[in-house]
C-alpha cells in the first residue's frame, strides 16, 4: 500500500508542477499577487509530495520489499543497511527519483528562504523550477516507474553492483545531484531575469549564494568519486577522464566561472549578458551529464539506462530546455544594457581572462567527450580520446589561469597598474623559484612539467598569503574585521593550489612495482621494504575476501602491516579490489592484491608522493565556499536585502 501511495504522490506532484510552471508566469505578466503567491505554495506542496514518494521507495529498500521490481533488481536481504539505503540511487529509476527530490528541496528552499525577492522575480524563478520538475516527473512516470510491482514475489533480490557497495560511492551521487540541481536555481534566476529584462547588483547578490552552494556540493561529489576510484578500482588512479567523470567536471568549470562573473555584476554592474549565459550553460551541462548516464550511449559503471526510449526522451528534454533557454537569451540579451567601463588591466579584466580560460577548458573537455560518440553515430568508427589529449589540451589552458590567480585578487577594480602590483609579489616569486630549485635537488632534476606544476601551486599559495597580508596588514583587529567571504575565497584558491601540487606529484613521481609474490618475498619500494606474509580468507557482511598481509619496514625497523583485499561478492557474483593505503610524508603506500597465479599472488605496489593533497585541496575548496556562504552579506534573506528589493522594484 505504501508503494501505491508513493506512486500516487508522484502523479499528484506532476499535476502540481504543471500548475507551478504556468500560473505564476500568468500572475507575473498581469501583476496578479494571488497567482504569483501560488508559486510558493506549489513549490512547498511539490516538495512534500515528492519527498513522500522518495520515502516510500526508501521504505521498500530498507525492508527488502522484493515485490517492487527496482528493489529486487538492486538489493539483497543480506546487504548492510548503508548499501540498502544507497541501493535506492544505485539504479536508473531510483537515481531519477533522487534527482527530482533534490530539485523539489531546492524549489522549496527558494520559496521559503528568499523572502526578500520581488514577487514577480520569485514567481518566475519558481515557475522555471516547475517546468524542470514537470519534465523529469514525466520522464519517471512514463519511462522509468520506480514503483512497478512484480508478481509472483521473488524470495530474494539480485543485489547491488559490488563496485557501488562502498561508503565513498554511497554518498557520491547525492552530493553530485545537490551540485547538478543546485545550478537549476541559478538557471531559473537567469531565465527569470531574461523574462523581466533586468539584471543588476541585487540580482547578482541573490544568485551568487546559490551558485556557491551548488559549486560546493559538486566539489564534494567529484572529490568523493575521485577518492572512490583511487582505492576501489585498484589501479592507483584518481581520475581517468571517463565521459561520466567529465560530465560532472564541465558544470564545475562553468560554475567556477559563474561565481566570479556574478561578483563582477554585483560590484561593477557589468558582464550581465555573459553571467546569464554562464548560468544557462552550467545547468545545461548538468543536464548533458544526465543524458550521458541515462541514455545508454555510454558503457560505464556510472551508466544505468540501456533503453533507447529513455535516451530519446532525455535527449528531447535536453534539446528543449537548452534550445529554449538559448533562444530566449538570443532574443532578450541585447536589452541587458552593460554597466561600468573598465580597463583591460583591472580586476574585471583578470576575471574575464579567468572566464575565457575556464569556458575554453570546458569546451575542450566537451569536444573530447562527445567526439567519439558523434563519430560512432555518424559513420560507425570507433575511436578513443584518452588522457594524453585531455592532459595536454586542458593543461595548456589552465597554466596561464594559474599564473593569473595570484595576481588577479590584488588588482583594483576598474583600472590597475601592474607596475604597482607586481613588486608586492616579489617575495612570492622568490619563494616559488626557491621551492622549484629545492624540488629539482631532491628529485635529481625532474620532468619540466612536474616542476612547472609544483611552481604554479606554490605561486598560487604565495599569492593567497600575500593578498591576505596586504588586506589585514598583519593587524589582529583588521584580520577580525575582514569579511568571511574574503577568507573563503582565499581558502578556495589555496585548495586549488594544494590539489594541483598533489596531482603533479602523483602523476610524475609515482613509483610502481608489479609482482607475483609468495610468502616471505620482499619488494623494495622507494625507501621502504615490503615483506609479503601470505594471504588469509576472511568473511565480510556479504562477501568473502582474500586478505594479504604486507609488513612495511624502513631502515630495518618494522613500522606497520598493510592488509589489501580481493573481495568476491555473491549477490551479484563479482570480484572487487579493496586497496590498502597508508599515507606517509613521502607519499601514499598503496597495495592492491590480485589473483593467485602459478607464480604466486599478483600485486600492484605503489608509492605515490603528495597524493593526499588532492583530496585535502578538494576539502579546502568546499570549506572555502561554505565560509563565504556564512558571510552575512551573502546569507540568503539577510536584512540588507530589503534595500535591494526596494531598488529592484523601482
Amino acid at each position: 500500500m505504501i508503494i501505491e501511495m508513493g506512486h500516487m504522490a508522484l502523479i499528484l506532484a506532476l499535476c502540481v508542477t504543471f500548475l507551478q510552471s504556468t500560473l505564476p508566469l500568468v500572475g507575473a505578466y498581469y501583476a496578479d499577487s494571488r497567482l504569483m503567491g501560488f508559486a510558493r505554495d506549489a513549490a512547498m506542496l511539490q516538495a512534500v509530495l515528492v519527498l513522500f514518494a522518495f520515502g516510500a521507495l526508501m521504505h521498500a529498500f530498507v525492508t527488502s520489499d522484493f515485490s517492487v521490481s527496482v528493489v529486487f533488481e538492486h538489493s539483497h536481504s543480506q546487504k548492510p543497511m548503508l548499501y540498502k539505503v544507497a541501493g535506492l540511487w544505485g539504479n536508473h529509476e531510483g537515481s531519477l527519483l533522487l534527482w527530482v527530490s533534490v530539485l523539489s528541496i531546492f524549489g522549496a528552499a527558494v520559496a521559503i528562504i528568499d523572502g526578500h525577492l520581488p514577487d514577480s522575480l520569485r514567481a518566475r524563478v519558481l515557475a522555471v523550477q516547475g517546468m524542470i520538475g514537470t519534465g523529469f516527473l514525466l520522464f519517471i512516470l512514463l519511462t522509468s516507474n520506480p514503483f512497478a510491482r512484480l508478481d509472483p514475489i521473488p524470495p530474494e533480490g539480485q543485489g547491488l553492483n559490488p563496485l557501488l557497495q562502498d561508503p565513498g560511492l554511497a554518498f557520491h551521487p547525492p552530493f553530485l545531484y545537490l551540485g547538478y540541481v543546485g545550478f537549476s536555481v541559478t538557471f531559473a534566476f537567469a531565465i527569470a531575469a531574461l523574462l523581466e529584462g533586468r539584471v543588476d547588483a541585487a540580482w547578482a547578490r541573490w544568485v551568487r549564494p546559490w551558485a556557491l552552494l551548488a559549486w560546493s556540493f559538486l566539489t564534494i561529489g567529484i572529490s568523493l568519486g575521485s577518492w572512490w576510484a583511487y582505492y576501489t578500482l585498484g589501479w592507483g588512479g584518481f581520475w581517468f577522464w571517463d565521459p561520466v567523470e567529465n560530465a560532472s567536471f564541465m558544470p564545475w568549470l562553468m560554475g567556477t566561472a559563474l561565481i566570479h562573473t556574478a561578483l563582477v555584476v554585483e560590484k561593477r554592474d557589468t558582464l550581465k549578458g555573459w553571467t546569464i549565459l554562464l548560468a544557462i550553460l552550467a545547468f545545461s551541462l548538468s543536464l548533458l551529464g544526465t543524458f550521458l548516464v541515462r541514455s545508454g550511449v555510454l558503457t560505464s559503471v556510472h551508466a544505468f539506462a540501456v533503453d533507447p526510449t529513455r535516451g530519446l526522451f532525455v535527449l528531447v528534454f535536453l534539446v528543449s530546455v537548452v534550445g529554449g533557454a538559448l533562444t530566449l537569451y538570443a532574443w532578450r540579451a541585447p536589452i541587458l544594457v552593460p554597466g561600468g567601463l573598465f580597463a583591460p588591466i583591472s580586476r574585471e579584466g583578470a576575471l574575464i581572462f579567468n572566464n575565457w580560460l575556464l569556458a575554453s577548458g570546458a569546451a575542450t573537455v566537451l569536444v573530447g567527450t562527445l567526439y567519439p560518440l558523434i563519430l560512432d553515430a555518424a559513420i560507425g568508427a570507433k575511436v578513443t580520446v584518452g588522457p594524453p589529449y585531455f592532459n595536454l589540451a586542458f593543461g595548456a589552458l589552465m597554466a596561464p589561469l594559474f599564473c593569473v590567480m595570484a595576481i588577479g585578487p590584488m588588482l583594483p577594480w576598474k583600472r590597475a597598474d601592474l607596475g604597482a602590483v607586481l613588486p608586492r609579489l616579489s617575495v612570492a616569486l622568490i619563494v616559488t623559484f626557491a621551492t622549484v630549485l629545492a624540488v629539482m635537488a631532491i628529485q635529481g632534476g625532474g620532468p619540466v612539467l612536474a616542476l612547472a606544476g609544483i611552481g604554479l601551486g606554490v605561486w598560487i599559495l604565495c599569492g593567497v598569503v600575500t593578498d591576505l597580508g596586504a588586506r589585514i596588514k598583519f593587524s589582529p583587529s583588521r584580520a577580525l574585521g575582514l569579511p568571511r567571504s574574503a577568507y573563503g575565497g582565499a581558502l578556495a584558491h589555496a585548495g586549488i593550489a594544494i590539489t594541483l601540487i598533489g596531482i603533479t606529484g602523483t602523476l610524475f613521481w609515482t613509483t610502481e612495482h608489479l609482482a607475483a609474490l609468495n610468502p616471505g618475498d620482499k619488494v623494495e619500494l622507494g625507501a621502504y621494504e615490503l615483506t609479503f606474509d601470505g594471504v588469509t580468507q576472511v568473511d565480510g557482511p556479504n562477501y568473502r575476501a582474500d586478505r594479504g598481509a604486507f609488513r612495511v619496514t624502513l631502515a630495518g625497523q618494522t613500522l606497520y602491516t598493510l592488509y589489501p583485499e580481493s573481495r568476491r561478492f555473491t549477490a551479484p557474483p563479482q570480484a572487487t579490489t579493496f586497496a590498502a593505503i597508508h599515507p606517509t610524508w613521502r607519499g601514499d603506500l598503496y597495495i592492491a592484491l590480485g589473483e593467485l597465479s602459478p607464480k604466486g599472488w599478483t600485486a600492484r605496489l605503489y608509492l605515490k608522493p603528495l597524493a593526499p593533497l588532492i583530496w585535502i585541496g578538494g576539502l579546502l575548496m568546499a570549506l572555502g565556499a561554505a565560509l563565504s556562504l556564512s558571510d552575512r552579506r551573502l546569507r540568503i534573506g539577510a536584512p540588507a536585502r530589503q534595500k535591494m528589493r526596494a531598488a529592484y522594484a523601482e
